[in-house]
């Protein structure tokens, strides 16, 4: 089945993967929504995936991002985004106040997925077991974003044009780092040095 967006498809394999939880008594809490965006720390972030309590979400959601610029092998996409979905299920699952602790261990272990806990992959038991999910899934309808060039954020000013204001006559005078560098500024009114 084809989805139409990225949040169908993410949603579709969360239904999906709501029977291996139940299976470790720990089910999914019925209001979780999921979209591919940027974490809280934004673009030059570090997280690839965040979960955020319910009680933050104004209607009681336990809300769920994964970031958009993973995955340079397409055909690897789709298993690692779902590994990263699974990490923050267990999240909602568990709550946020388990963190990486015993609770959010047993239920990632038992889902397949390996590694240091704050930092979880895919095993082989995972890949496994999410293969007819992501069948079912069809396709994910998504592209890697590439952030490594252009950005549509406003460009940062690289100089620095620094003030100076006579104390005697008030000229004021805007002038880089380099140019008082160079010597004082000199007040045009009262030809004093700034």
């Amino acid at each position: 089945m084809t989805q139409d967006n990225r949040e169908s498809w993410l949603n579709r394999v969360a239904a999906g993967m709501a029977p291996l939880f139940e299976a470790l008594d720990a089910p999914l809490p019925s209001r979780v929504r999921v979209a591919i965006g940027f974490t809280s720390a934004g673009r030059k972030g570090k997280a690839i995936g965040e979960c955020w309590d319910n009680r933050l979400s104004a209607d009681g959601h336990f809300e769920i991002f994964i970031r958009p610029d993973l995955a340079h092998a397409p055909d690897a996409m789709p298993s690692q985004i779902a590994a990263i979905l699974a990490h923050e299920l267990v999240h909602a699952a568990v709550g946020i106040p388990a963190g990486h602790g015993a609770a959010f261990k047993r239920i990632a272990l038992g889902l397949g997925l390996v590694g240091p806990m704050r930092a979880t992959t895919p095993g082989e038991a995972f890949l496994a077991a999410i293969v007819p999910i992501l069948d079912a899934a069809g396709p994910l309808p998504h592209a890697r974003l590439d952030t490594d060039g252009e950005s549509t954020a406003p460009r940062k000013q690289k100089t620095r044009m620094l003030k100076c204001e006579c104390a005697t006559c008030g000229y004021t005078v805007r002038t880089a780092r380099k140019w008082l560098e160079q010597g004082p500024v000199t007040a045009k009114l009262c030809k004093m040095a700034i």
